[in-house]
């Protein structure tokens, strides 16, 4: 792989006419864009590309400068991708080899090897039967990249390690960590602080604002987990606010009691243990159940909970009522509750954070949800939090009218949403069916189908974006 460089005015030589039906070309013609879209997301689209000097298909990144100048956030992400990839030189992450700016196109660009075979989730829902022995050849892969990340200088946390965002090259079996929009680099210091990712699999320890490299080896145990049992880890739930509840609990996803292998499982635990107790990616590595030869080419499989496996704690489906609080009746000391909020303009979305803490301070709870500017309302908001939070002391009027104050702070003169609209399954919204855009929550969904297409070299199903999500809390 070459190394990775800005493009200048160099021109290559090239055999052959000018029939490889490129759409646009890079500054030095190098790199060729064809008119094909492998995979479209909320800032950038992915195109197929060649590569005439090594004579092999690339993926081309392309972003409008509109869009990417939106908002710094939106500014940030993208530069802090490019540069990390730049930086990165490891078998087992995505490789990157130029970036320039058309600036008659107002476009940026960055090309990455391509990976056809797509993400790690799509390729096992295609495959659903492989042996424990290429899981474990995949999981050896991933983990390499994770030390090589963690032991960086500065050290990197991925922070949305998912099934949908590892590529897979079919043909040779290799596994590679892409989309490193959301990572966090610790400079200067040891832990990082915001809270981003995708909540089904986020450590809980990111909740509470303070974690460190470890949170990654928590998510590459959900990404085994999705490998063995090919489901979404807590698929059982409905929304996030019921999987926010559930891994603040420490309360494992349902499809881990599936899991058949006894070592498969022990292995799939330790990465699920609190901070304290969680090994990092190199120590993973050595692992008896990494080791070939420790099992047979068996086909992976799952099984219904069975009584020789652990106790779920509760029942196996994800509700609103908390049956450990049952024997508790709420408090008569009224909760402190603060709502702040961070514009995402890119995705016409706001961010609020709740905080819910008792008078001591002991006591605190962070919840973190999108509002969509385009559809939701402060008093539909409002109703769902106290239902899915189990809001007692609190009437909704109030939440939303806080939450009307920080809308209004964040955006001036706004006008109120007095409808509040949503699609179905079933729903007969013509403009929805045709619609082909990511909804606001893109990247924060819970639904696996919404939270593919911002990688490289695959796009979402056509006409495959979730119907029927309302809102979404975590």
């Amino acid at each position: 792989m070459s190394g990775p460089r800005r493009c200048g005015s160099r021109r290559l030589a090239v055999v052959g006419d000018n029939s490889n039906g490129y759409v646009e070309t890079d500054p030095t013609g190098r790199y060729g864009r064809l008119d094909e879209l492998l995979g479209k997301g909320a800032m950038k689209s992915v195109y197929r590309g060649f590569d005439e000097e090594r004579g092999v298909e690339v993926a081309w990144n392309q972003a409008y400068l509109a869009d990417v100048l939106r908002t710094p956030d939106a500014v940030e992400r993208m530069y802090s991708e490019v540069q990390l990839l730049s930086a990165l030189r490891h078998d087992a992450i995505i490789g990157f080899h130029a970036s320039w700016v058309d600036v008659p196109r107002r476009t940026f660009n960055f090309i990455t090897e391509l990976f056809s075979s797509g993400t790690l989730r799509s390729y096992r829902l295609r495959y659903p039967r492989v042996s424990l022995r290429a899981v474990r050849s995949w999981a050896r892969q991933i983990l390499r990249g994770l030390a090589y990340l963690h032991a960086h200088d500065p050290p990197v946390i991925h922070r949305d390690l998912k099934c949908d965002n590892l590529l897979v090259n079919g043909h040779q079996g290799l596994v590679k960590i892409a989309d490193l929009g959301l990572a966090a680099v610790l400079r200067h210091q040891s832990t990082a602080h915001s809270v981003i990712g995708t909540p089904e699999f986020m450590a809980p320890e990111m909740y509470d604002e303070e974690y460190d490299e470890r949170v990654d080896v928590y998510s590459f145990g959900m990404c085994m987990l999705e490998m063995l049992t090919v489901e979404y880890p807590y698929s059982e739930c409905s929304n996030p606010a019921q999987i926010y509840k559930k891994v603040t609990a420490g309360k494992l996803p349902d499809a881990f009691y599936r899991v058949q292998d006894d070592d498969a499982r022990r292995f799939i635990g330790r990465c699920l243990v609190a901070a304290s107790k969680r090994p990092s990616a190199a120590e993973l590595l050595m692992d008896p159940f990494l080791l070939d030869g420790h099992h047979h080419s068996t086909p992976c499989a799952v099984m219904p909970p069975s009584s020789s496996l652990p106790a779920a704690p509760h029942s196996s489906t994800c509700s609103t009522s908390n049956v450990d609080e049952e024997a508790e009746p709420p408090g008569p000391i009224r909760t402190d509750m603060t709502i702040t909020g961070k514009l995402n303009a890119e995705e016409d979305t706001i961010f609020l954070k709740v905080q819910i803490a008792d008078q001591t301070g002991n006591n605190v709870r962070n919840i973190y949800f999108p509002f969509d500017m385009a559809n939701d309302t402060a008093a539909e908001v409002a109703e769902e939090m106290v239902k899915e939070l189990e809001i007692t002391d609190r009437d909704p009027s109030e939440i939303a009218a806080m939450i009307e104050q920080e809308i209004n702070r964040l955006l001036p003169g706004r006008e109120q949403q007095h409808e509040y609209s949503v699609s179905t399954a079933n729903g007969d919204d013509d403009d929805d069916e045709n619609e082909e855009r990511p909804p606001p929550f893109y990247y924060l969904s819970s639904s696996p189908t919404s939270s593919q297409g911002s990688h490289c070299g695959v796009g979402p199903h056509a006409g495959g974006w979730s119907k029927g999500i309302k809102k979404i809390f975590f």
